[in-house]
């Protein structure tokens, strides 16, 4: 049998269902064993724009989109006339056919450069500016079409169901579309049915009408089409495989490191996890680890940052999650949290800037920001997660890192973790300790919040231990946590801050630091999401019989120099890919280093890199053809 390994689009307007859709159809793969990994794109309105969500399945281990779509499923023009090019040339569009005769200028949601080039496009091929000009573009490249009336779908549902009202219920398009094309795909038509009911469980009348449109629509597809050429068939599953969404992984984790504090103002695209959270404030992560987390919408981040501060102070857990922009309100309360030696976690999930920028955009912008963010010189931990299983683990680790050391922790992750959707092992919080370093229980004699100790951390008190009083202020202070502006005093308490980040270094297991995915001459250097396609473009390479190595930093402040030399001393060929405009980790590696890196792989248009466009950008390093800096722009 011929492996799977095929991606699904479907696009539409934005709040026109798109999501669920990509989730029943992710679901219903899932469910019949095979490996899953979506990725949604939106623009920054909340009704009305153009919205897609890609949804790549194999059956084996996949960890990042390719360029290109196999089936497109369209109910709206502006799909066809955004994505209809990207299709393969043995791939397949599903599409509504009363749409055939819809121009581009009759599209208003169009953006003038996109606009020009399709049209330039369909006047170099003598087609017209219509949306049958681009599926007749597609035809003519060998691509299947499958026009439905998805509108007449719902007249006879109405009539079927004797529910006049369904006539006019556009929304349910989305399942009527998805449902096509899992007919086409040939999918059993019960995980289909099992994926609507748990996309909609909370809507149980809502569920039903959306279980029989999604039935009729499969059958009818299984009645009128020939198969498509591409087949999806049921896998043996892989025990304890849950689908699983990014910002639920670094949710789930704060529930089970015992996280009971996070504030938040809304942003995109931190806000998804907060609203998850605030779902789940009651939870039983183990029959002897009940937990319960206060989650508190702020009226801006200054005040999330604050009130973090707050809770971190009498001794709970606490954390905030946040975004480029907000986290730049942050900066003078993380200054406050670094002179007093107070345990935060701050979870920023990056995006495209500066200023507001690309706001629901992907990219990784923010590496020197979290590095630098504060005036004055005081230590922070800088942690990277590369995918959604880290992003569970790495948050536990992130919380001991902030206890242990008392000192704020920046968990980088960003838009495409967040907003991924992919098949991963089920979390084991078996595998998460708590560790809370100096946090005193009960105090006895005189207690002085900073006192000398060699690696410098102090016993920590917290607000209300009998006998444990301290005082907090920002400005420089002595022992007690007095003000003191005394020459003697400054100069202990920089070095005892100071030393915490090369204790640090010390304590911090290398596996944590830094990961080794292979060494080899050619060697990729990375950090956070860019370690799915380079992983998958890693083994692309392998079947080309090219030997590529990569190194994965994690720990990014304070650098742990010593390890990567000593994982980089073999490697004649240093290749830099991060999603920045700057190569921000290229600086670093270049600041740290004995050594220069050699070639940047750079992708900033907002989109994420997909494992081809990494596979061509190596060969082309590999076989002397590359220029020093290449930058990737594959994406609508």
């Amino acid at each position: 049998m011929p492996s799977i390994d095929l991606t699904w689009v479907i696009g539409g307007p934005q709040g026109g269902g798109v999501e669920s859709a990509a989730n029943i159809f992710a679901g219903a793969c899932a469910g019949c064993g095979l490996r899953v990994f979506g990725k949604r794109e939106y623009y920054s309105n909340i009704k009305g724009e153009h919205s897609y969500f890609g949804v790549r399945v194999a059956d084996r281990e996949i960890r990042s989109n390719v360029s290109g779509i196999t089936m497109l499923a369209a109910f709206d023009a502006e799909t066809l006339f955004r994505h209809a090019d990207g299709v393969f040339d043995d791939g397949a569009i599903v599409y509504e056919s009363d749409l055939e005769a819809v121009k581009a200028d009759e599209v208003p949601t169009l953006d003038k450069p996109f606009k020009a080039r399709l049209l330039k496009l369909l006047a170099s091929k003598n087609k017209p500016a219509t949306v049958r000009g681009v599926l007749d573009l597609a035809r003519e490249r060998g691509v299947t079409l499958y026009p439905v009336s998805f509108k007449a779908m719902l007249a006879t549902l109405a009539d079927e169901m004797k529910n006049p009202s369904i006539r006019g219920m556009f929304r349910m398009l989305n399942v009527l579309s998805v449902s096509v094309s899992i007919g086409l795909l040939g999918l059993p038509p019960d995980t289909l049915l099992k994926s609507v009911e748990g996309v909609f469980s909370s809507k149980p009348k809502v569920a039903e009408m959306n279980r029989n449109a999604a039935n009729y629509a499969y059958n009818f597809a299984s009645a009128k089409f020939q198969k498509f050429k591409y087949r999806l068939s049921p896998v043996p599953k892989k025990p304890n495989t849950i689908l699983v969404q990014g910002f639920q992984s670094t949710g789930f984790g704060k529930m089970a490191a015992g996280c009971r504090f996070q504030s938040y103002y809304p942003i995109t695209p931190a806000s998804d996890e907060s609203v998850f959270l605030e779902s789940h404030e009651t939870f039983d992560v183990e029959n002897n680890r009940p937990g319960s987390t206060i989650i508190v919408q702020t009226e801006d981040e200054i005040s999330a940052i604050g009130m973090m501060i707050g809770a971190a102070l009498t001794g709970a857990r606490a954390a905030t999650s946040t975004s480029g922009p907000g986290f730049s309100l942050m900066a003078e309360a993380l200054g406050w949290a670094g002179i007093n030696e107070v345990p935060i976690v701050v979870t920023l999930y990056q995006r495209s800037g500066p200023s507001t920028g690309l706001p629901t955009r992907h990219g990784q912008d923010d590496l020197m920001f979290a590095i630098h963010a504060g005036h004055g010189d005081f230590p922070r931990i800088v942690y990277a997660s590369g995918d959604i299983e880290e992003g569970f683990y790495d948050t536990a680790k992130c919380f001991n890192f902030a206890d242990t050391y008392q000192m704020p922790v920046i968990h980088m992750m960003d838009k495409l973790i967040a907003s991924t959707v992919a098949t991963v092992d089920r979390f084991d919080t078996n595998k998460i300790t708590i560790r809370r370093g100096k946090l005193l229980e009960k105090v006895e004699g005189q207690y002085l919040r900073f006192s000398p100790s060699p690696d410098g951390i102090s016993p920590r008190s917290r607000l209300g231990l009998e006998n444990g009083i301290f005082w907090n202020t920002g400005d420089e202070s002595d022992e007690e946590g007095h003000i003191s502006e005394d020459p003697a005093n400054r100069i202990y308490k920089m070095d005892k801050r100071a030393r915490k980040l090369e204790y640090a270094l010390e304590t911090i297991p290398s596996e944590d630091q830094a990961i080794s995915h292979g060494l080899a001459e050619f060697c990729i250097v990375s950090w956070g999401s860019t370690k799915g396609p380079i992983l998958d473009a890693m083994e692309m390479l392998r079947k080309d019989n090219y030997n590529v190595g990569f190194v994965q930093l994690k720990l990014l402040q304070p650098f742990p120099a010593p390890l990567v030399k000593s994982l980089l001393k073999d490697a004649k060929t240093i290749i830099d890919i991060e999603a920045n405009h700057s190569a921000q980790l290229g600086r670093l590696l270049n600041e740290n280093l004995d050594r220069k890196v050699d070639y940047y792989i750079v992708k900033y248009t907002g989109r994420a890199m997909t494992c081809d466009e990494i596979y061509d950008s190596i060969k082309k390093i590999i076989e002397g053809k590359a220029e020093k800096r290449q930058v990737l722009s594959y994406g609508v």
